[in-house]
């Protein structure tokens, strides 16, 4: 009788501190009285990189690999889309595969390039070939395998990258001994981020006291000195690709000042004697001309005749220069008219015996412009 409360009462002990035992003893009755049949459905195998990144003007393939399970009977039916990155929008369609024929699904940017990398997508291989990539092609990309009841789906990330351009290498400080000189470095193109790296080709590494930024692409050297001088190279990559530049690094020693001065001082004594002769020259020019001009001058009034002295008034003169005297005369009732320099005139009958003629010298008349 002890014995049997004693077993009631660690029962009761057991079932208060594992309350779920009963549901447990439960279930695997169950369990063991119904015969369960479990199926493996539709699988994607493929195991490749869940992100990819290539370089622009690149091929690519996203593997999507599957392997139908034998309760899967019906119609193989396999979409690559994009995954839209807001989740309230539909997922945009490229290329899908059913009843043994392919489609292509609009004509946007996304779709170029694009086909099924095997030729019969319903034997096992669903993956995706892409020519000639394009940063517009950077997305999500979701592969979706169904043959009901089984159904399974992959996703892919792709990133496409630009590759750097060959970058531009110049110095800035005068390379001269005892001067700050930096290195710059600069690719114009590329997909970021990029990474700058300097190397010295010649004469061993740079030396400790130079700094560079990897970021930026600049080597500073504080204290330019010989051991510094060289042939450096300047490399440039990202995730897809890399290029370089070189230059030739110099240390020039700095100009003696005490030279640059006296040069400045004779330079400018022989600029002052250029411009004293220059103008001597000029000086001399003008005065040849001149002299030229009075000389030329001279020689016209030489060739001149002097005006002819007359003892008769200037006005006189002019008229009598100008305008000849004319001269009437009355011969046998008849008026006959002569030209000369003034006077009277005297016919030749005269001598014979005839009747004097007499001449009466006409006047000009300057009003009228001829003899009245």
């Amino acid at each position: 009788m002890l014995r049997q409360s004693c077993s009631h009462l660690r029962s009761a002990f057991l079932l208060s501190r594992l309350p779920w035992l009963p549901v447990f003893l439960l279930c695997a009755a169950s369990l063991l009285s119904t015969d369960f049949k479990c199926t493996q459905g539709m699988q994607v195998t493929s195991t490749g990189p869940q992100t990819i990144q290539k370089a622009e003007g690149e091929s690519v393939t996203l593997g999507c690999s599957y392997t139908p399970s034998p309760s899967d009977t019906g119609e193989l039916d396999i979409e690559w889309s994009v995954v839209s990155p807001d989740t309230t929008q539909k997922d945009q369609m490229l290329m899908s595969y059913t009843s043994g024929t392919k489609y292509v699904h609009g004509n946007h940017a996304l779709a170029k390039g694009l086909s099924f990398a095997a030729q019969d997508p319903s034997m096992g291989d669903a993956s995706l070939f892409i020519s000639l990539l394009s940063p517009a092609q950077s997305a999500t990309y979701q592969c979706k395998v169904k043959k009901s009841p089984g159904v399974d789906m992959r996703k892919v990330s792709l990133v496409v990258m630009v590759k750097p351009s060959v970058p531009k290498c110049w110095a800035e400080g005068g390379e001269l001994v005892g001067k700050a000189v930096s290195l710059h470095c600069n690719s114009a193109r590329g997909s970021t981020p990029l990474t700058y790296m300097w190397r010295r080709e010649s004469t061993g590494p740079i030396p400790a006291p130079a700094t560079q930024n990897s970021v930026t692409g600049e080597l500073k050297i504080s204290n330019h000195s010989g051991s510094f001088a060289g042939i450096y190279l300047c490399e440039v990559n990202n995730a897809v690709g890399a290029e370089h530049c070189r230059i030739n690094l110099k240390a020039n020693k700095p100009p003696n000042r005490a030279a640059v001065i006296v040069g400045t001082i004779v330079g400018s004594l022989l600029l002052i004697f250029i411009l004293l002769v220059f103008a001597g020259l000029l000086y001399w020019k003008l005065s040849n001309i001149r002299r030229y001009e009075k000389e030329f001058s001279n020689e016209i009034r030489e060739d001149v005749p002097p005006p002819e002295s007359r003892p008769v008034s200037r006005h006189t003169s002019h008229s009598v220069s100008r305008h000849p005297q004319v001269t009437y005369c009355q011969v046998g009732g008849t008026e006959v008219s002569s030209f000369n320099g003034g006077g009277t005139n005297t016919p030749s009958g005269n001598s014979h015996g005839h009747t004097p003629v007499k001449c009466t010298p006409a006047e000009y008349d300057r009003k009228y412009g001829y003899a009245v």
